[in-house]
């Protein structure tokens, strides 16, 4: 009896021991191969993903950050090289996921809350300055307004990385805007370009996307297109221009994925749970990111400050 009764305070000793973040520390995992974790070049990506390995560290997993391009990585994870994707765009990532999603190596993971939209943005001081916006046939009007030396006469359009698959430039010759398309090399440039130009009150356009810090920082509209079909990218008889895809916008309304390995529910049966379980809202999602671009926090500290702030959050995913 006495023996029993030192076993029974062992354990409930042990179910007190907690991670940093405020993590339960879990019992060893399935496999000692670390479960790969895909990080990209924008800051709520880097943090949701530290948010994910952290609480997969705190279960006994071993975690790995492996850095890809935005549409080479489906292919990676459908051939095991990597295992887990935790924000797929369907703006941008939708074609490239579903064909990978067909071999069968690729799973989807189910979607989260958030609701997403990826397409031109611009700030609302230039609502006075071009009337008819947010039609993209007034900003089209307005083009020499947005003209740098670069594109002059035609107007810039800041553009998001090339590995960003957005065919922005074929949108622009769809629709036979007067725009050239300037593509910037991560993330942060976007940001900065915009506070420059906010500053100033200069006209600016650029690439932008919800949920994100930005729209809680800056007053602004998305430019209305076209509206947007799966047609659109797949068949030129399809909209305005009979001769050419892309002659819409993006979704108002997209949806926001996870992707995972096929081969994790065998080798890591109860990460795949937690996995699937992972479900972030637009609010949690704009947070995360604000660590990094409004306080400075690189992603671990985000992800740690994150993990602090929302236990009640994830606790369920891993229950």
């Amino acid at each position: 009896m006495r023996f029993l009764k030192s076993v029974l305070v062992s354990v409930l000793s042990a179910g007190l021991v907690l991670f940093s973040a405020g993590v339960h520390v879990a019992t060893a995992a399935e496999s000692k191969d670390p479960i790969k974790i895909v990080i990209n070049n924008w800051s709520s990506q880097l943090v949701l993903a530290n948010v994910v390995g952290q609480i997969l560290e705190s279960q006994g997993y071993n975690v790995e950050y492996v850095p890809s391009d935005s549409q080479l990585q489906f292919t990676a994870i459908a051939n095991g090289d990597m295992h887990y994707q935790v924000e797929v765009w369907e703006g941008s990532m939708a074609e490239n996921f579903e064909k990978a999603e067909m071999t069968g190596g690729l799973v989807d993971a189910g979607t989260h809350n958030a609701v997403t939209r990826e397409d031109w943005w611009y700030p609302s001081y230039m609502n006075e300055r071009c009337p008819g916006l947010p039609d993209w046939k007034a900003l089209n009007k307005c083009a020499e307004m947005f003209s740098v030396a670069e594109t002059a006469p035609k107007g810039r359009f800041v553009g998001p990385p090339a590995d960003w698959g957005k065919h922005f430039s074929e949108r622009i010759a769809a629709l036979g805007m007067d725009f050239e398309e300037i593509p910037v090399g991560q993330a942060a440039t976007l940001w900065s370009e915009l506070q420059a130009a906010y500053d100033r009150k200069e006209p600016v356009v650029l690439f932008n996307w919800t949920p994100n810090y930005i729209e809680a920082k800056f007053d602004g509209q998305f430019v209305d297109f076209p509206e947007y079909a799966k047609a659109c990218h797949e068949d030129k008889s399809w909209g305005m221009n009979p001769n050419a895809l892309y002659d819409c916008g993006a979704a108002k309304k997209g949806w926001l994925k996870k992707a995972i390995w096929k081969g994790v529910k065998d080798k890591w049966p109860k990460a795949w749970k937690i996995l699937h379980n992972v479900d972030f809202n637009n609010a949690q999602i704009a947070a995360a990111a604000s660590y990094v671009d409004v306080e400075g926090l690189n992603e671990k500290e985000a992800a740690q400050e994150w993990v602090k702030s929302n236990k009640s959050v994830w606790s369920k995913w891993v229950n």
